[in-house]
């Protein structure tokens, strides 16, 4: 089922709509592929890379980090930003922690919207307690907005 169009404007792409580890096949280091697209609409690419940067940078506490992530030490975020938007050919970083942010404001407004239309898996998680999480990751996010530049 699909929530969105995939018809892109000029100025837009298709985007992922959630791009993170577990949508990627690894072989061995290397990522060889993305998979899932449910979430694929079109939208500017910013938004597809404010969503990897979440996971990329990250945009996590560093136990987060640590344990789910497997980062082997806290993460210095800001440079991990950087060199992300440099390979993605980015002229500058300006405007990016404030893209992860919105793009996390509205994961919490698509989930509830989908939960109060009777969607799953949504409607589980948020009974599951999905959201609180959410708002947390959000929280933390705009608290230490100042590690990513």
């Amino acid at each position: 089922m699909r929530w969105f169009t995939t018809d892109a404007r000029d100025d837009e792409v298709i985007c992922h709509g959630d791009f993170g580890p577990w949508n990627i096949v690894w072989r061995g280091e290397r990522p060889v592929g993305i998979l899932d697209w449910d979430y694929a609409r079109s939208g500017p690419r910013l938004h597809d890379v404010a969503h990897a940067l979440e996971y990329v940078a990250p945009f996590r506490d560093d136990a987060e980090c640590l344990r789910w992530l497997r980062c082997p030490e806290p993460p210095d975020r800001r440079h991990r930003l950087e060199l992300f938007a440099a390979a993605y050919g980015l002229t500058s970083t300006e405007g990016l922690a404030d893209a992860v942010i919105a793009v996390q404001q509205d994961g919490i407004e698509q989930v509830r919207r989908l939960a109060g239309a009777g969607h799953q898996p949504q409607v589980r998680w948020v009974a599951g307690g999905h959201l609180d999480d959410l708002r947390q990751r959000l929280a933390w996010s705009r608290a230490h907005r100042h590690l990513f530049g």
